[in-house]
């Protein structure tokens, strides 16, 4: 069964950048997408960034477009959220999750993934 562990969260200052890490163990991840989630308490999970199996396709929010890139390597069995120039309002919970096939319309819901990571937390502020 596939697992997944985040990692590479932490405080950072407005302005500044992380990349998190998606690491897959117990199968292979080319056959997967992934999506990364973030959460806040109090608020629903919401998706910003899918990374599809298919011919490396990439889904990601208009809010977040011109500062969030994801990539992935596949040998590795790893999928990265880079962000940058990251805001207070980017503090959260980010997971990521894998699905073969998203149940649902859209890959940005929770409803579509499968399997998921604990988390890693990511705090803006200065």
């Amino acid at each position: 069964q596939l697992q997944l562990v985040e990692s590479g969260g932490g405080l950072v200052q407005p302005g500044g950048s992380l990349r998190l890490t998606c690491t897959a163990s117990g199968d292979t991840l080319d056959e997967y997408n992934i999506g990364w989630f973030r959460q806040v308490p109090g608020k629903e999970r919401e998706g910003v960034v899918c990374s599809g199996r298919l011919n490396g396709k990439t889904y990601i929010k208009d809010y977040v477009k011109d500062r969030f890139s994801v990539s992935r390597d596949n040998a590795k069995r790893t999928v990265y959220l880079q962000m940058d120039r990251l805001k207070p309002e980017d503090t959260a919970v980010y997971s990521c999750a894998a699905t073969r096939i998203p149940r649902g319309d859209s890959v940005y819901s929770a409803f579509a993934y499968d399997y998921w990571g604990q988390g890693t937390q990511v705090t803006v502020s200065s």
